[in-house]
């Protein structure tokens, strides 16, 4: 005990009139030394209190020599490791970035309580994991999250995802990230539409030359067609997310609900239908594949379908039915075209004219489609 007090008290001695660089020189030395040589017992505590002294080291070089030397070890002191990683950044990157002594826990609180430089470095980490990347997607800012997102050794959650489209999908460095990802989920991905939607609306140059009104229906149009296509690839599972993320910001309206029956997204319209009525999925593919025309239309209405709007569904329903058994390929031109056909007749008005319009832009896309394919074969 005695030798090692005199070790220690020798140090200190010696570092109260040291230059700089022999001070940082020291330090290094010493780190080094607790982790290469061979110590006893008493010499290794001697070195770990006079490494605990260097940490108040006026010079940031002093305390960064001493990080360099002993952050990227396991075996170092945890303690001067906690207290190094909340030093200035310079001297905190190589315990932030390098120790594998760092917990989740404790990576979780320097996000929480650090600066955007201390979170810049978390999410540079070799492996970063979901605690510590949800962490980050809470309360990091867009160059923070654009490291995250950039790390190919950082693991993040379908909810940590939705979270950073939720808080920065305006970013377009962000938002291109997000949607290269393939394990993006398909509500977050929705959000991100409606990110671009909001952009465009938001030009001046675009107002002055559409004009505002127009320009938001345009918007809601686009953004409508891009989540039906979104609802046509995701997998089963995604569905119940997709359909409830939708209904809770009051886009699952009659026309998204056509689009997606005319498009052939029937097992997306059906997890929808699922969603308004309560009725369980089993019931409800029953009766939309086999129902009736009465029972079709009570599941519509009991969804909140008014009863002039209801019937055009059950129509679209009974259509999808017929064109799926004699044409498997694309059916909205067929099932747009007879919708039309049986409820132009007279001229619709309100929330059915709107409904309608929409069938008749539908299928007006569809044939453009259908006539680029055709140029595009008779070219070849």
């Amino acid at each position: 005990m005695l030798g090692r007090r005199v070790i220690v008290e020798a140090f200190l001695r010696w570092i109260e009139t040291a230059k700089t660089g022999d001070r940082a020189r020291a330090a290094n030395a010493l780190g080094r030394a607790y982790l290469q040589s061979e110590m006893t017992a008493a010499e290794r505590a001697a070195a770990e209190m006079a490494m605990t002294f260097l940490l108040d080291d006026p010079s940031p070089r002093v305390r960064l020599a001493l990080a360099e030397a002993i952050a990227w070890s396991p075996d170092a002191p945890r303690s001067l490791i906690l207290s190094l990683a909340e030093d200035q950044p310079e001297v905190a990157c190589h315990a932030v970035t390098c120790s594998p002594l760092l917990s989740d826990a404790d990576l979780v609180d320097l996000a929480a309580r650090g600066n955007g430089a201390t979170r810049m470095l978390i999410a540079a980490r070799a492996h970063v994991t979901r605690p510590v990347s949800a962490a980050l997607a809470e309360v990091g800012d867009e160059e923070e999250l654009l490291c995250l997102l950039e790390n190919d050794g950082a693991v993040i959650s379908s909810l940590s995802l939705k979270r950073i489209a939720e808080r920065l999908g305006d970013c377009c460095d962000i938002r291109n990230l997000l949607l290269d990802r393939s394990d993006l989920p398909a509500d977050a991905r929705q959000l991100l539409t409606q990110h671009v939607s909001n952009a465009l609306i938001g030009l001046p140059l675009a107002q002055a030359a559409i004009g505002l009104q127009r320009l938001q229906r345009i918007s809601r149009e686009a953004t409508e067609a891009a989540i039906v296509s979104i609802a046509g690839d995701i997998a089963p599972r995604e569905i119940p997310d997709l359909v409830e993320h939708l209904r809770l910001n009051g886009r699952l309206t009659p026309s998204f609900l056509m689009h997606a029956l005319c498009a052939g997204k029937v097992g997306f319209f059906a997890g929808a239908i699922v969603d308004l009525t309560a009725c369980s999925d089993r019931r409800v593919r029953s009766i939309l594949a086999t129902g009736r025309m009465h029972a079709v239309r009570a599941l519509y209405e009991s969804a909140g379908l008014p009863r002039d709007i209801s019937v055009i569904f059950v129509e679209a329903t009974m259509l999808w039915r017929d064109a799926a058994r004699k044409a498997p390929g694309s059916m909205t031109g067929t099932i747009c075209s007879r919708l039309l056909d049986k409820f132009r007749r007279h001229e619709a008005h309100g929330s059915v004219g709107e409904l309608l319009d929409m069938v008749e832009k539908l299928g007006v896309a569809e044939q453009r489609q259908s006539a680029r394919v055709y140029a595009a074969l008779a070219a070849a």
